[in-house]
């Protein structure tokens, strides 16, 4: 399995991870990547940058050591109705949006609440990737979290951070299975993410292939296994 593209990604623009935009691009052409994304946390996380951030994308190459760039953002889900920490003008300018729930931002609601968060956001055309839904302590309804994926043309996260270090999130392993097979059933393409907060662990999939093998998932259905259909799926949300 020859993983690509990275989808999820962080600078020290968001002051919890460690790494610059050319630190990460130099790591991504060593692990013979072809496509990075760089998707620093929007503002409403704290110690995350101003929202001049995201709108400043511009300046910067759109590709580095040879591997092609994407900018973007990783949202943080708001309350049921899906609003989001970034507005429409700046998120017209991404290449990439995550929505990720985040509780210290959103407090975990019931198992009905949440799914609604998630439906809710996927309603929204600029958001691409819903991030690790794998959380046990934000439980969801898998079933119509990837009924809805598929209606709207949204890519479901496998998230590697979640499989390996994530103390701060419940039940990964188990939950990420089970999304593997309604995504398998329902042909719900899914998109890998590092979720890297320094440049050492851009393009680590260890864990995720190991699931993926576990899961019999189908290869045509990994969307970082073809930079050029990663981008084609992307740009499907804003068509839908």
């Amino acid at each position: 399995m020859k993983i690509v593209a990275d989808t999820h990604t962080h600078t020290l623009a968001s002051a919890h991870a460690y790494s610059t935009v050319a630190e990460l691009a130099e790591a991504a052409a060593k692990k013979h990547l072809e496509l990075l994304a760089v998707t620093d946390h929007a503002p409403v996380l704290p110690d995350s940058p101003h929202k001049l951030h995201f709108m400043n994308y511009h300046v910067l190459p759109k590709e580095m050591y040879g591997v092609e760039l994407l900018y973007g953002a990783e949202l943080s889900i708001l309350d049921q109705n899906g609003h989001v920490d970034l507005e429409e003008e700046i998120l017209k300018r991404q290449d990439i949006c995550i929505a990720s729930y985040h509780t210290m931002c959103t407090p975990a609601g019931t198992m009905e609440e949440n799914t609604q968060a998630y439906l809710s956001v996927m309603e929204n055309p600029y958001v691409n990737v819903i991030g690790h839904p794998d959380d046990g302590y934000v439980p969801v309804d898998f079933e119509r979290l990837v009924k809805r994926a598929k209606e709207k043309k949204v890519l479901l996260e496998v998230n590697n951070s979640s499989l390996k270090a994530a103390f701060y999130r419940l039940n990964t392993r188990e939950n990420i299975r089970k999304m593997l097979d309604l995504c398998k059933r329902y042909e719900v393409p899914v998109s890998l993410g590092s979720d890297a907060h320094y440049s050492g662990a851009v393009g680590g999939f260890e864990e995720a292939k190991e699931v993926l093998r576990e899961a019999e998932f189908p290869q045509e259905l990994i969307a970082n296994l073809d930079a050029k259909r990663l981008k084609e799926l992307l740009a499907l949300r804003r068509r839908n």
